[in-house]
């Protein structure tokens, strides 16, 4: 069964947060915010935050840009998932991944499922891996943000979480790009 560790290490995780919305400012976004806050009270870092517009190139050129940063170890962006013409986060995030994590999506919705029902298959949420860090893309509502930080990123990114986590393989993740 899930549990944390205690005598574990815990070792904090550098994280970017994307908002992506044709309207928000930084003092209007409430679902980057509350994944900022959340991160900070864990003990990571937010490693970087920023705002874009609902622009695919825009987008996966921020993700491969924070991917080629060494001080970034994953990136939640927040925004666009949804099945509108102009909710192109989840294919600018697939044009980046090296690795897509499908499970994240379906337990995502497994959670959501349990709080709005079947209003869950509008969300698109869906994880991946580029250049040795971890991507998330996540709904564009606050009480999402929630649910994906607390109920799977915040015993993931967790050095302790047993029986596994993403930081004890966090080492591993590039290490295709080190093979001759």
């Amino acid at each position: 069964m899930s549990r944390i560790d205690e005598t574990r290490a815990f070792h904090p995780v550098r994280i970017a947060v994307l908002t992506v919305s044709d309207t928000r400012s930084l003092a209007e976004d409430k679902s980057g915010e509350t994944l900022v806050a959340r991160i900070e009270a864990a003990g990571h870092t937010v490693a970087a935050r920023e705002i874009l517009t609902d622009e695919r190139a825009d987008i996966a050129e921020k993700l491969r840009e924070w991917c080629a940063n060494p001080d970034i170890d994953a990136v939640l962006s927040t925004g666009g998932t949804g099945l509108t013409g102009r909710d192109v986060t989840v294919e600018a995030h697939r044009d980046v991944y090296e690795k897509e994590i499908d499970a994240f999506g379906t337990v995502f919705t497994m959670i959501s499922m349990a709080k709005i029902g079947t209003s869950a298959v509008q969300s698109r949420a869906c994880g991946g891996v580029a250049n040795g860090t971890y991507l998330f893309a996540l709904p564009g509502s606050p009480g999402a943000c929630k649910d994906a930080w607390d109920e799977i990123l915040e015993l993931q990114f967790d050095s302790r979480h047993l029986p596994c986590n993403f930081v004890e393989i966090m080492p591993r993740l590039d290490e295709h790009l080190r093979r001759k």
